[in-house]
């Protein structure tokens, strides 16, 4: 197998202006361009040098040659989101969509990962630690393009992502929304922010020397999930995302104590909610956290236990907002009516005094209830200040950071810096796979 390459989109503007550090071919001219370029859509189309175009292709003549975009937006409808020049090595193609242009980077799967390892976390991590995120971000990808190959040859259809009744929405959020480019540059995919962080050289050598290794499950490459902390107990895949069991993503006690508790059950999840079981991500360490926190994600504090709290006011119009307007009127309650393993809620009852509605999943929950999201669904309400059955303040004790599913990447620094190597972190997070070398 040949290193595959990948087409990641970065963002989609009206106008861009880019900057090529050495020459630059465009396909269709043949012409050899460097310095700074602009285009702009008008009337669907887009405009360079004169000219329309459908689409643009360009690439570098030498492998030094590498491109710059300002004001690229991370952390989108996060509450990290903010812009960020960024610096991409690869092909760069621009595809008019509408009244804006697709910014999309084709580049080798290797080099993708080296920025994807620095822009998810620091250099300073342990070389076991990096080692494991290597392989899942490896297995990640090229399961999506195995995905997608599927797609595209008809022998696997479209799983539906929501279902709506008039007392009841279920939707979950996955890549299959790209469909011009493999995979985004932001956290929906992975966190690809350019080769200005992917110059460590410590980085470079941790996927030079896991180079081609994927997990699998003994047939076919792992859906290797992660995100930032399951809270102590990881999450079942159908439970976020397609209703399609994964074996190898289920539900893991994060620590040594293998005995997991039952947080399907309400009165189980509202104990463990409530205290500080120990876990491998339950750590204060500083030089732990700057591992895997980059600059922005230290803003929060508070991860394996954290706090919200709303006025009657402010939650009332926060979800009639993001709910797309539908009027509750006050809000009497939030119920959960269904959990996943590690706690986070799948199904969740609003009970306005104007009307009830159903929500799930994780995502759509987290996404409803705060301004950017929760850090994740597992949480339990406490209802405050109650008067005439109406409650004046909620106040959200929760646990985690993110979705839930796969590696925990915290919890796996912890495990590094403990002395697990990245074969017993991978076992630990990912049961019943092994490590091959596709290429």
């Amino acid at each position: 197998m040949e290193t595959p390459v990948i087409n990641v989109g970065i963002m989609s503007e009206k106008s861009i202006s880019f900057v090529f550090n050495g020459e630059y071919v465009h396909a269709e001219s043949g012409d050899f361009l460097t310095g700074e370029q602009r285009v702009i859509n008008v009337n669907g189309n887009i405009v360079f040098n004169g000219k329309l175009y459908n689409e643009l292709f360009f690439e570098p003549a030498s492998k030094e040659a590498c491109f710059d975009l300002e004001a690229v937006t991370i952390g989108v409808d996060f509450h990290w989101q903010r812009k960020e020049d960024q610096r991409f090595r690869g092909a760069l193609n621009l595809v008019a969509k509408g009244d804006t242009i697709v910014i999309i980077n084709q580049v080798d799967i290797e080099e993708y990962l080296t920025s994807v390892i620095s822009s998810e976390m620091s250099a300073t991590a342990s070389v076991e630690f990096l080692k494991a995120h290597a392989v899942i971000s490896r297995s990640w990808l090229l399961a999506q393009l195995t995905k997608n190959q599927l797609l595209i040859s008809n022998k696997e259809t479209v799983c539906q992502s929501m279902y709506q009744t008039k007392d009841e929405l279920i939707k979950w959020y996955d890549r299959e929304d790209h469909d011009m480019f493999d995979v985004c540059a932001d956290d929906h995919c992975q966190r690809y922010q350019g080769i200005i962080r992917a110059s460590i050289p410590l980085i470079v050598e941790i996927i030079n020397e896991t180079r081609g290794e994927i997990l699998t499950d003994g047939e076919t490459i792992c859906d290797t999930r992660f995100y930032k902390c399951c809270g102590g107990v990881t999450e079942q895949f159908e439970n976020v995302w397609e209703p399609v069991p994964h074996p190898y993503l289920t539900a893991v006690r994060d620590g040594k104590e293998q005995k997991l508790p039952n947080l399907t059950l309400e009165t189980e999840a509202d104990a463990w909610i409530r205290t500080s079981p120990e876990a491998f991500c339950n750590t204060q360490d500083k030089d732990i956290l700057d591992q895997v926190l980059t600059n922005y994600d230290q803003e929060t504090n508070d991860f394996y236990r954290w706090k919200v709290v709303y006025t009657q006011g402010k939650l009332a119009e926060l979800i009639k907002r993001k709910s797309g307007g539908i009027d509750f009127g006050n809000i009497i309650d939030l119920v959960p009516l269904k959990r996943g393993t590690s706690g986070r809620i799948e199904k969740l009852k609003i009970i306005g005094s104007k009307r009830t509605f159903t929500i799930g999943k994780e995502l759509e929950i987290r996404r409803i209830l705060s301004e950017s999201h929760l850090y994740s669904s597992a949480f339990v309400v406490d209802k405050e200040d109650i008067s005439n059955a109406i409650p004046g303040r909620f106040v959200f004790t929760g646990a985690g950071w993110g979705h839930g599913v796969g590696l925990c990447q915290i919890g796996a620094a912890v495990m590094g810096a403990q002395g697990y190597d990245y074969k017993e972190i991978l076992a630990h997070y990912f049961p019943n796979t092994e490590i091959e070398r596709r290429y």
